[in-house]
């Protein structure tokens, strides 16, 4: 099954295709399905002061950041190198020395 995108006007998840267009069954908007295809092309990860971030970038984390099941966080200052950039909440995929694999949010990292 296709994820379908949410709808523009009212964030709905309930959007179906009918033909060439998608559909909000709550707020009743109409988008063309070629919209929707570029909108998700044109995704462009920013890290925290606006400098676009693509795969194989190096970040430094700005933040303090905790980490659910360690003992310790993950300290400002620290390099990541060879980030990956990923779908969803946490846009960054990459591995830490001394923690492993992790996703990270870019607005917590400043491009290296």
């Amino acid at each position: 099954m296709s994820k379908l995108p949410k709808c523009p006007a009212c964030s709905s998840a309930y959007t179906y295709e009918d033909g060439t267009n998608f559909i909000c069954p709550e707020c009743a908007h109409e988008w063309p399905v070629a919209a929707a295809e570029e909108a998700v092309a044109e995704r462009v990860v920013r890290d925290a002061f606006g400098t676009e971030l693509k795969d194989g970038d190096s970040v430094t984390v700005i933040k303090d950041l905790k980490v659910k099941g360690a003992s310790s966080s993950v300290k400002v200052g620290t390099k990541v190198k060879n980030i990956r950039i990923v779908d969803g909440d946490h846009d960054i995929d990459c591995r830490i020395d001394g923690f492993g694999a992790m996703q990270l949010k870019s607005e917590f990292v400043k491009k290296a």
